[in-house]
């Protein structure tokens, strides 16, 4: 078992602060890589060594693997953690630091592989009894093979891209009629994004839920679940408001999707930590979707229900070490809930912003972390993700959860951009979201951006007072912890 002395950080922003705030707890030595943009960013002040390794876009630093071991090499590291986004799914980037004697923080190149192409990853867990959507597992090449296929699962059907994510490559047909133009756009546009125009067809779930299952696997064969999150608030398929525990799954079914993870984990040999998604329908029924064979965005709220630390998980999984605990040992502490905090403009379809930021004040008090990787006076540059931040709240259960989160969004304080926060806080209010009865269409079904300045009712008002009282209270009571608190992360008292 080897322990890891020094990490280098494959990554930039709030996770790349996250990842050197637990290593330094591990009296590891970190580095931080960073590009032109972001030479005074948070992650590089904090580090212990910081290392430039190019321009300003991503294609000539973060995803330079030449250099970034050319770093490792010059600092002697033992491993690298990639984070998220970048290089942290890229299986070719993984073999080369194994081969170069480094530690990968994350699973092998074969699991990143086989698990980073949805055909492949239906083949290889449909062995496992795992539940898939009614469809093809095979790319398609006779297309009145697949137009037949169609028929016989029945419209609605989606047209899906085996690589990448984020909606690309993704078209939904209604009727036959739309099927074979569907099909022309969603192969241009997989080869446009991943350089691989393989698609494959597969039954379209109205009005889903997206559930996620995170797992943990050490290397002595030992594979826990972590319960799920509720990621179903998504605007161009990208999600912004995540919580956990679900309020809609029972502790049976709980159960159910826990240990269909689990063997999806172990149908690719599964180390570290991962995430397995589903597809959850207005029946009950649950279908495997994905898994994303890194930390996820949203790995915060699991955290918080679940009493660990991500990312000294990851490293000691890394190391060799055991978990050290068992399915039996693990249980959901309250309730979480995360807005991840966009430059971008709710007003304008959710538009990317640009600008520097004149003021930045991160709301605090028990129970109120934020994830930054942005400071007062930075500036949000076009080359990278928009998010410059995530706000993540605990509390006893989910209703309390969404109070101090509405707290929370009152006082974060942001201007020289525009934010998502007006669109969080809709959301957060929202008789749906409130009631737990929403989907993945909840942006479709109910916003509209005429709707954030319209004012509210009287019996609105006086509702909206009351919670804000109740809040003040709670949290004038809090004070001393409160004070407490702010000297440190949240995660830093709890673990």
């Amino acid at each position: 078992m080897k322990k890891i002395k020094r990490l280098l950080i494959a990554n930039r922003g709030e996770i790349a602060v996250r990842i050197i705030r637990s290593a330094k707890e591990l009296n590891i030595f970190t580095v931080a890589v960073y590009s032109e943009a972001d030479k005074e960013a948070p992650h590089v002040m904090i580090a212990d060594a910081a290392v430039p390794i190019g321009p300003a876009a991503s294609s000539e630093s973060y995803l330079k693997i030449d250099k970034i071991i050319e770093v490792c090499h010059e600092y002697d590291v033992d491993a690298v953690h990639p984070g998220y986004g970048f290089l942290s799914e890229n299986a070719g980037f993984a073999k080369r630091i194994e081969d170069e004697g480094i530690i990968f923080i994350g699973p092998s190149a074969h699991a990143i592989e086989v698990m980073g192409s949805k055909l492949k990853a239906k083949q290889t867990v449909e062995k496992y009894e795992v539940p898939l959507v009614p469809g093809g597992n095979e790319a398609i090449e006779d297309v009145a093979a697949a137009e037949a296929m169609a028929k016989e699962i029945g419209y609605p059907i989606l047209i899906k891209a085996s690589a990448g994510g984020g909606g690309k490559g993704m078209r939904v047909v209604n009727e036959p009629k739309e099927f074979i133009s569907q099909m022309e756009r969603a192969v241009s546009e997989a080869q446009t994004s991943f350089g691989d125009g393989a698609v494959f067809i597969e039954k379209y779930i109205q009005s889903p839920r997206h559930i996620e299952i995170q797992i943990l696997a050490d290397k002595k064969g030992n594979t826990v679940h972590l319960f799920e999150r509720e990621c179903s608030i998504q605007r161009r398929h990208q999600k912004v408001i995540e919580e956990a525990p679900s309020c809609v799954l029972t502790e049976e079914l709980r159960k159910e999707m826990g240990e269909c993870a689990v063997r999806v984990a172990k149908s690719c040999e599964y180390v570290g930590a991962g995430t397995v998604e589903f597809i959850y329908d207005s029946r009950g029924d649950f279908y495997f979707l994905e898994m994303n064979t890194r930390l996820q965005v949203e790995h915060t709220v699991t955290e918080e229900i679940a009493k660990l630390d991500l990312v000294k998980e990851q490293i000691r999984i890394a190391e060799g070490e055991a978990l050290g605990y068992t399915q039996e040992d693990l249980k959901i502490h309250g309730h979480s809930i995360e807005v991840r905090v966009y430059a971008e403009d709710p007003y304008q379809n959710f538009l990317p912003d640009t600008g520097v930021l004149h003021r930045y004040q991160e709301p605090k008090g028990e129970g109120i972390r934020v994830d930054s990787g942005y400071r007062e006076g930075m500036k949000m540059e076009m080359h990278y993700d928009p998010m410059m931040s995530k706000l993540i709240v605990w509390a006893e259960d989910r209703e309390k959860a969404i109070k101090k989160m509405l707290l929370a969004l009152e006082e974060y304080k942001i201007s020289g951009l525009e934010t998502i926060l007006p669109f969080c806080k809709f959301v957060l209010q929202h008789e749906a979201f409130v009631s737990g009865d929403f989907g993945t269409h909840f942006v479709d079904q109910y916003y509209d951006a005429k709707l954030l300045d319209q004012p509210l009712s009287k019996e609105e008002e006086t509702v909206a007072a009351a919670v804000m009282a109740e809040l003040f209270f709670e949290k004038k009571k809090s004070n001393e912890t409160s004070s407490l608190i702010n000297q440190t992360t949240p995660w830093k008292l709890k673990r």
